[in-house]
């Protein structure tokens, strides 16, 4: 099964990206708009976690997060995978006020994918790009207009306290993904062993 864990803006947070997004999906394009409740920040993806094991990564995520202290984030400016000429996925991007606060969600993210590595749940590996997906294109296009659209976005900031741990369920057919949230993990928890 499909697991990850990720960091989930609160609805203040939510509130305002909807608000700056939705008239801008009313434009016509091949972009397949990410749905506003699916919206997240993912630390670590699980592409195959055997049913088994779903505890013992909802565990290793919750150690992980209780070693970090909570962090304050932002959702400000937009970007493309793979390139502007060749874009597939545009999102916005996460910023912190805080002078170390992208480096500690990058922490934090390394932390919960060496922790759900040891749980035999292989993490998707590669360099760390904090983001929020708002839409995909089958095919690629050139998105230099989209970029100066959404990079004037500024959101409200927020304090990152806790990470959810979620199971993907694909949609049938071409419906979309369903994520099921099965652990909430606060940042900078004590965990209590029975």
């Amino acid at each position: 099964m499909r697991v990850f864990a990720a960091v989930v803006p609160p609805p203040v947070a939510h509130a305002d990206l909807e608000s700056f997004v939705e008239v801008r999906r009313e434009v016509q394009s091949e972009l397949r708009w990410t749905p506003a409740h699916l919206w997240h920040v993912t630390l670590a993806f699980m592409g195959d976690v055997a049913d088994h094991a779903v505890d013992d990564v909802m565990e290793a995520v919750a150690e992980a997060s209780a070693g970090h202290a909570p962090i304050p984030l932002q959702l400000s400016g937009a970007g493309v995978f793979p390139s502007p000429d060749q874009a597939r996925v545009v999102w916005m991007d996460v910023l912190s006020s805080a002078p170390d606060g992208l480096a500690e969600l990058e922490s934090l993210a390394l932390g919960v994918r060496r922790a759900v590595g040891r749980v035999g749940a292989a993490p998707a590996g590669g360099d760390y790009r904090p983001h929020l997906t708002l839409a995909r294109s089958r095919h690629p296009f050139e998105a230099t207009h989209w970029l100066r659209v959404m990079d004037a976005y500024a959101g409200p900031s927020w304090i990152a306290e806790e990470v959810t741990v979620f199971v993907s369920h694909l949609g049938e057919g071409r419906g979309r993904p369903h994520y099921e949230p099965v652990a909430v993990c606060p940042l900078g928890a004590t965990i209590s062993r029975g």
